[in-house]
Parts: structure tokens; sequence; C-alpha cells
């Protein structure tokens, strides 16, 4: 659902203000430094509880520490049929946070990715291209926990094992018994994550390939791929015996050497591993277009429209590139857009376009 409104308060450097957002499209257009970025942080702490710049709430007060508040109101799903705005509430005091929907307490950060989610491309998501393995789970994780809710149950339930299980091997052998019985629920939880992953694959893979190509205008296919850590036949019993046979070398180690936390997603093209040889520039493009795909997902499984949060991105594309990924941009319930002052924004300018000047915190249309 579109916001209609951001009240900050001792948020970052943004000066305490309500601002006005209800149209199709907002640019906010400054010189770096000016908190352009911090206003898209605001809007994703209201889809989400958090920030996309990780566990940083003590950092995001202007006040050194002592806490923020943001305040951000949200046309109802059912807003033709007269019902009133939603108002989501992030707070966070220095020790602790507080997040409410229409004054009531949420319990579960969950609960807000039905009301207003998010897709952001930002410069960290780079690292789902050319970094670590654990980016790329994070990125499919998501974009899994976007659709079905109960994945971040089944998530969660998996990681609790998982923590059980290294202490159990961290306490060394002896404890045969105990690991027999956790490695069932271990595995059955498990085995859940590489279902979902595997139908995540099988229905993000083919619109990827399309959209980068289409941008990209590479010549050659760039697929996506999906290899788990556990056997994907035989069932509860193939990976049992997996996690029988090393044992061994996890008492010596301490730790758990399989499972979906040691998945790999990878880019494959005529292949090979094209990330290990792409440029920096067709990396970064890798990355624009998950988060493409994420948003194009996600409407095609619920029916919905997310908020699309782009940050910058449109700087590291040459025109050919910026004009055909724009063109492929998926629907959204709405847009917010960072520039920079020399940029064309006004190129992209439509009739439902709101345009803010920022600079040193405020906002000015």
């Amino acid at each position: 659902m579109p916001f209609i409104s951001l009240s900050l308060s001792s948020f970052r450097n943004l000066a305490d203000d309500e601002i006005p957002v209800e149209a199709d499209r907002v640019f906010l257009v400054g010189e770096n430094g000016q908190g352009k970025t911090n206003f898209l942080e605001a809007l994703y702490y209201l889809s989400y509880g958090s920030s996309f710049r990780g566990p940083v709430d003590g950092e995001a007060s202007r006040r050194g520490g002592e806490g923020f508040c943001l305040r951000g109101t949200s046309l109802e799903r059912g807003a033709a049929a007269g019902l009133p705005p939603s108002e989501v509430r992030v707070a966070w005091d220095g020790r602790s946070k507080a997040i409410s929907l229409n004054g009531k307490a949420l319990r579960d950060r969950k609960e807000l990715v039905e009301l207003n989610p998010s897709v952001v491309f930002c410069h960290e998501d780079y690292a789902f291209a050319a970094g670590e393995p654990e980016r790329r789970r994070f990125f499919f994780d998501q974009t899994a926990s976007l659709v079905a809710l109960g994945y971040i149950d089944a998530l969660r339930d998996y990681r609790r094992a998982l923590k059980q299980r290294n202490s159990i091997l961290k306490g060394g052998q002896g404890r045969e018994e105990i690991l027999d019985l956790l490695d069932q629920q271990f595995a059955a939880l498990g085995l859940a994550l590489m279902e979902a992953r595997s139908r995540l694959q099988a229905e993000f893979d083919g619109r990827f390939a399309l959209r980068y190509e289409a941008v990209s205008l590479l010549g050659k296919e760039v697929r996506l791929r999906y290899r788990p850590s556990w056997p994907d036949e035989g069932g509860l019993d193939a990976v049992l015996a997996k996690l029988r046979a090393k044992r061994p070398e996890e008492y010596a180690l301490g730790t758990s050497l399989s499972g979906p936390h040691r998945d790999r997603w990878s880019f494959v093209s005529e292949g090979v591993d094209f990330a290990s040889t792409a440029s920096t520039g067709q990396l970064r493009l890798l990355s624009l277009t998950l988060r493409m795909v994420q948003a194009e997902h996600y409407t095609a499984l619920t029916g919905r429209l997310p908020v699309l949060l782009l940050d910058d991105v449109l700087l590291e594309l040459d025109r050919g590139k910026r004009k055909r990924f724009l063109e492929l941009l998926p629907e959204a319930a709405q847009a917010f857009f960072t520039f920079l002052p020399g940029e064309p924004w006004e190129d992209y300018r439509t009739s439902s376009t709101l345009v803010y000047e920022v600079r040193d915190g405020r906002f000015a249309s």
C-alpha cells in the first residue's frame, strides 16, 4: 500500500518533520550526505521494523543513541470502501524497539510484511552478486519470506535447531543419543527449507534470465543455480545418513558442516560461473535484476504491488541500460527514487511525480 506521509523524530540527520508523500512517484534530489538514503531507510523501517543497512538501531538516532521515532501513514487496501489510513510507528528508546500498528503493539515484525512490503535497490545489494554465499542466501530467504510468512517461521525453527546442534557438537562426543533425536528434527526442518528454495528457484530463474538479457543485451543467457548442501534425492533417510557420516569431522570442528545454512546460489552462463568472470558493471546489473524480479515475484504470487525504494541505482547504468531498466521496472504501489542534482531526473518525471529538494536533512517541494 502506498505511503501518505512520513513523520520523523531524531532519526539520523533528518529534521523533525512530517513529510507528505502521497504520489505514485517521489523523487528526492540532492547532493550526497544530505539525507536522501536516510529517508528511504526510514520508509524501510516502517515496512519491516529494521534497516536495510543491518542491525543499526543504536546508530540511527541523531542524538547519540538516545532514541528515534518514525511514523508512517498508508492507504488501506480497502480505501475505496472508505477505510481510514493505517499508521505504523517504530520507536527506539536507546535500549529496545517498539513497533505498533494503529496504536496496537506488534509482537512480531513479520506482521508488517503484509501491510507495506518494500523492495529496496541499494549499493549494498552488490554483495548479492559478488559477495559471500550467505549474502545470496539472505536475498533468497527474504524473497521467500515476502510471499509466505510461514517461511519465516520455518527458517527460525531451523536456526534454533542448528544452534542446539552446534552446542552439542562443541561439547564433544558422548551425547550420541541426544544428537540422534535432534537430527530427526534438524533434517525435517532443513528439508522443508530445501523444498521451498527449490520451488523459488524454479519460479525465479526464467524470469531472471529474461530480464537480465533484456537490459544487458549480453547475447548469452545467465541463469540461477541452486545447489543444496544435502542430497536432493532420498529424502529424510539420505539426509540422516549424510549427517551421521559427517559427525566425526563435525565433532572435531564443533560445528554443523551441512544443511540449508550452507546451500549455494550462483549465476551460470554457458556452463561456467558467470560472477567469477563478470565485470563490475555486469555484477551490479545482476543485483539490480535480482531486486527487479523479487518485486515481480511478489506480485505474481500475492496479487499485490510492493513499494519500490531506489537509491541512486540509475547512476550505475549507462544511458541505454538505464532506459531499458526503467522500461522493465515492475509495477508498484509507489516508487521512491534518489537523484544527484546533475542527473536527468526530469526525463523520468510524470504527471503524478512529487519532487523534493533535499538539503541538510530538510525537504522542500
